[in-house]
């Protein structure tokens, strides 16, 4: 297997400067996150880890524009050439059931100005991406819990996004389905070079798949550490270095008074 080094470009294509976002509810302010910063490079994969509730899909929410910070600074700077500046993979598939699997991938092509065959091509240059081709004619409910996720993942690469939001995608499959999809996301990156935010509550998997771990932690939510992973893929699972990294991450965020760190190299 073909070894993959980090190789992001060193322009931000997110920057992310104190970034809070609170909410009233009942007549009660929450605390939802507080004075982030954090900046994404062309190219890179991010991890953000923490458990549930410290605010990791919110974020997302906000670079989404789904949600307002309450104060800070959110910017955004896609690859031009890129058709949409951000995609979204949830952790439900959230395929449409009266749709076919090609159809459920063209769907977020729909509102383009994309002739139709031109739709469904692109659809099924996404499901040969993710190893579907041969299915994209059968049902949703004919798909194993897998398959429907890359499904999700086709329809969310064949809008042609510079960077690929993804919340917990795998969380809800079995090991050794999460495991394969691990591999299948590390093969598609190496193919597509697309930036990746990967919001996960599994350190182990954050370890296996990012170039850098962004572990938040707290109530309100803040960046308790940000790491660096300077191991290649293919990375083997179970590998000592990795296991120390992960058990350093879940410190990060446990620590009742951890400091802010952003210089760890590991």
């Amino acid at each position: 297997m073909e070894a993959v080094t980090k190789a992001p470009s060193a322009a931000p294509v997110i920057e992310i400067e104190d970034l809070s976002l609170s909410f009233m509810q009942d007549g009660r302010r929450t605390d939802v996150l507080r004075g982030l910063d954090l900046t994404v490079a062309r190219g890179e994969f991010v991890a953000i880890v923490g458990a549930s509730g410290v605010g990791k899909s919110t974020l997302l929410r906000v670079l989404m524009d789904l949600a307002k910070p309450t104060t800070g600074r959110v910017k955004l700077s896609p690859d031009p050439e890129a058709e949409r500046p951000l995609s979204l993979v949830f952790q439900d598939a959230r395929l449409l059931p009266w749709r076919r699997v090609i159809s459920n991938v063209a769907f977020g092509l729909e509102k383009s100005a994309l002739p139709k065959a031109e739709r469904l091509h692109r659809a099924m240059q996404a499901l040969g991406l993710v190893g579907l081709a041969d299915l994209a004619q059968r049902w949703p409910h004919q798909l194993s819990g897998g398959q429907r996720q890359r499904v999700a993942l086709a329809r969310a690469l064949a809008v042609r996004p510079a960077i690929l939001l993804m919340d917990e995608p795998f969380s809800a499959l079995d090991i050794a389905t999460r495991e394969n999809l691990q591999d299948e996301l590390i093969r598609i990156r190496r193919e597509t070079h697309k930036t990746i935010i990967f919001v996960t509550h599994d350190i182990d998997e954050a370890v296996y798949l990012a170039d850098r771990i962004v572990a938040l932690g707290g109530k309100p939510g803040v960046v308790r550490s940000v790491r660096t992973i300077e191991q290649p893929h293919p990375r083997r699972r179970g590998a000592i270095a990795l296991q120390e990294i992960a058990m350093a991450v879940k410190a990060d965020i446990t620590a009742d008074a951890a400091p802010v760190r952003d210089d760890w190299v590991i």
